[in-house]
């Protein structure tokens, strides 16, 4: 029972957001499962899920291994859409400016978003030198960042 009932509360954190444990209790509920929220409790302490931030000062619950890739994700979305001025690139070589005082915040953030292609970044001021590796990846690299960007 409590290896089914926890099976379930991963299957549901990793395909629905879920803010509380309440709301969490009700959707295994429809699943099947009549928790109290002790029960609940201790689950959610066993299998190690955290709460991480997300848009617009909302928390949610995410798998152990699931958080930091999202919370990098979400925080480089933020800075690409609040800091890009312009994107350009030669050869692999990507050049992003950003509005003053931005540029180490992005670079910072395209380290950790753990794109392999991306073997590293430089931040000044107003600037980001992405380098990239191999040079065919890099329309792939624009095209990601300008999709997060919303350029």
């Amino acid at each position: 029972m409590k290896a089914g009932r926890q099976k379930k509360i991963l299957d549901i954190i990793d395909n629905k957001t879920i803010e509380t444990q309440q709301q969490l209790a009700s959707e295994l509920y429809f699943a099947g499962f009549d928790v109290t929220q002790a029960t609940l409790s201790r689950d959610i302490r066993e299998l190690g899920l955290v709460k991480v931030a997300g848009a617009s000062s909302s928390s949610y619950y995410a798998l152990p291994g699931h958080s930091i890739s999202i919370q990098n994700d979400e925080r480089l979305r933020w800075r690409l859409t609040n800091a890009v001025i312009s994107i350009d690139f030669s050869e692999n070589l990507i050049v992003i400016k950003t509005y003053p005082g931005e540029a180490q915040g992005v670079a910072h953030s395209l380290d950790n978003i753990d794109w392999k292609e991306i073997i590293g970044t430089v931040g000044g001021d107003d600037t980001v030198l992405l380098i990239i590796k191999p040079k065919r990846a890099v329309p792939g690299i624009i095209e990601k960042i300008t999709a997060l960007s919303g350029r």
